[in-house]
């Protein structure tokens, strides 16, 4: 069973940077097309950015320019840079293959506020 852990939320204010982290386990991470994912209260969960097995990337329009996304295979490990960051990004964030069909983790609670 596929496990995912992600890390690195925090409290920061506008135009700050946080970088999070998400291990993932159980599965053939380096053939996978991962996503990143962010949830706020009251709304469906929304796709942030994705990076296929070859490293190509794609992001939502909201986080372009801003966001980063990369993965290191050797550790199982995804990716999500994050600067000039608006109180708007304030959500929990998830990851998970691309399409999402792996059971979600508890996700990282980024706060943007000042």
């Amino acid at each position: 069973q596929v496990q995912l852990v992600e890390s690195g939320g925090g409290l920061v204010q506008p135009g700050g940077s946080l970088r999070l982290s998400c291990k993932v386990s159980g599965s053939a991470f380096s053939f996978e097309t991962m996503a990143w994912y962010r949830r706020t209260p009251g709304k469906e969960r929304e796709f942030v950015a994705r990076i296929s097995s070859a490293r190509t990337t794609y992001y939502a329009d909201s986080v372009k320019d801003r966001f980063s996304i990369s993965r290191d295979n050797s550790k199982s490990t995804m990716y999500l840079q994050m600067n000039n960051l608006i109180p708007q990004d304030t959500a929990v964030y998830s990851c998970n293959n691309f399409g999402g069909s792996w059971s979600w983790g508890q996700g990282t609670q980024v706060t943007v506020s000042s």
